[in-house]
């Protein structure tokens, strides 16, 4: 008859086993310390991967193009892309000055004006809002230099800013370069997997790059058309304006709205409550033809991230690198999610559809359990 309670004998480590636990844990925390110390430069490392994903493909475009060496055909689109900040920087910097200083030149004026409306009156007589607006309209100009800071201050972070813009474009290029070479030479380290693996890095290197060019078109034709749309209305400084909610279009889910919430304010100097109503009209028909249309056109199928990942990831990024963490926050979420797609599709026992294939040369594969 067998024993109904079997007894357990609990044996003491081994040396062995203790030594090894307590190389891991020493490991890990030595990892860790690296890790943290070295956080400035994996920083700039993975700002540098980003940039080589997202011009990679237009790098391999004008490659299959143009008749140069690989290195020249990066260093032409690097050229253009410094040429075009250098225009619009010489075009719209001046601008944006004079009407920010127009603009505390003529904020009582308009602030008078606000003063004519009733409902806005009785408002401003129990908040204070005009007095307020005045004061910090007064104290523009000032603010700003102050923020400059002093020049000795300036020049240093103009320095660190530049070696660290140098260090992030020379990673890029070298990526660029020799990304398909380095890839290659791990991907060929995995063995049998290496065709998985290898679909696996094309999905996500068409992820990142269409979010990120097609970040920067949605915040282009954001810009483009506040600016009309601010024209016809009348309202000073539409360019200025125009440009602020093209930079806080570039944030995911919150940035259009910030944007619009300063646009909205600078109707209300020119015909209130009119034009008022007719930016908020429509931006939030902008913002819906946004959402529905061109970003699922831009986008196309690459990139279809949870709703609850995407606001997690933007907090996390923000809090992590600021407005650069939200910026890089969606496409670092569409990475990690292909990732666990995968292992998920391929885990043992797992039953294969076709909800996700992943692409090998610009085609679909299909993947088959192993």
């Amino acid at each position: 008859m067998p024993d109904p309670c079997p007894t357990v004998r609990l044996a003491p480590p081994s040396l062995r086993g203790v030594v090894r636990l307590v190389a891991i844990v020493a490991g890990c925390a030595v990892a860790l310390y690296l890790l943290w110390r070295t956080r400035g430069v994996l920083q700039l490392a993975a700002i540098a991967l980003f940039v080589g994903l997202t011009l990679n493909p237009i790098v391999d475009a004008f490659d299959r193009r143009i008749r140069l060496p690989r290195a020249g055909v990066i260093l032409l689109l690097y050229a253009v892309l410094a040429g075009g900040v250098v225009v619009t920087g010489a075009v719209v910097v001046p601008s944006t000055v004079r009407q920010v200083q127009q603009l505390s030149r003529d904020a009582p004026r308009h602030l008078h004006d606000l003063r004519r409306n009733a409902t806005f009156r009785r408002y401003d007589d129990r908040y204070q809002i005009t007095a307020k607006l005045q004061r910090d309209a007064r104290a523009l100009p000032s603010r700003l230099q102050q923020a400059a800071g002093p020049l000795q201050r300036v020049t240093v972070q103009a320095f660190g800013f530049v070696s660290q813009l140098l260090t992030v474009l020379t990673l890029a290029f070298l990526l660029m370069l020799h990304g398909r070479e380095y890839i290659g030479m791990a991907l060929r380290l995995t063995g049998d997997r290496e065709a998985r693996y290898r679909a696996l890095v094309i999905d996500i290197n068409r992820a990142v790059a269409k979010y990120m060019l097609g970040n920067v078109a949605i915040s282009g034709l954001a810009t483009v058309a506040t600016w009309l749309v601010l024209t016809v209305l009348g309202v000073p400084y539409a360019l200025s304006l125009g440009l602020l909610v093209g930079f806080f279009d570039l944030i995911p889910l919150v940035g259009a709205t910030l944007g619009a919430i300063f646009v909205a304010i600078a109707t209300a100097t020119v015909d209130f409550p009119t034009a008022t109503i007719v930016w908020v009209a429509f931006i939030i028909v902008y913002q819906r033809v946004e959402n529905s249309f061109i970003q699922p056109l831009v986008y196309g199928r690459a990139l279809k991230v949870n709703p609850i990942v995407t606001i997690l990831a933007v907090l996390v990024g923000a809090s992590l690198l600021g407005i650069l963490g939200a910026l890089l926050a969606i496409p670092i979420a569409a990475a990690i999610q292909i990732l666990l797609r995968d292992w998920w599709t391929h885990r043992p026992g797992a039953v294969v559809s076709d909800a996700y294939a992943p692409a090998q040369n610009g085609s679909t594969v299909e993947l088959v359990q192993p």
